[in-house]
């Protein structure tokens, strides 16, 4: 649910307090982004996947990979294809421009806006933003 114009400018008045209070601090809080991961990255996932199901089959039915009563080997893979799965899903962290509000943003989201480029998201965002910066 979008903010009201009375919250959004109180939303940006603390915003700008905090910048020029400590702006340091306030871009460590502002963090970056997570883009979509490219077909590149799902396939090298979904290759730790198979990779990891792989030992983990191999640790279960190999006895001398087990250390007392734990098939270490499948739990290696049990791992392998944990990470494989968040390596495909995730992608690249991506870090935001750091910029006090108000400072000539609005020539660059045009800029962005007219490249057609991003995600659905982000095009709602500048949409947003356009609408109530006028």
């Amino acid at each position: 649910m979008p903010l009201s114009d009375h919250e959004q400018r109180m939303l940006d008045q603390i915003e700008s307090a905090l910048y020029a209070e400590d702006p340091k601090f306030a871009s460590s809080v502002r963090g970056g982004t997570l883009r979509a991961p490219s077909t590149r990255r799902r396939l090298q996932g979904a290759a730790l996947f198979v990779l990891g199901l792989a030992m983990l089959v191999s640790g279960v039915a190999f006895k001398a990979t087990w250390i007392g009563s734990l098939p270490v080997l499948s739990v290696i893979g049990f791992i392998v294809m944990f990470g494989g799965v968040v390596f495909a899903i995730t992608g690249p962290r991506v870090a935001k421009v750091d910029r006090a509000p108000g400072a000539g943003g609005s020539a660059a989201r045009q800029k962005r806006a007219k490249g057609g480029g991003g995600s659905f998201t982000s095009r709602m965002e500048d949409r947003f933003r356009r609408r109530f910066d006028d």
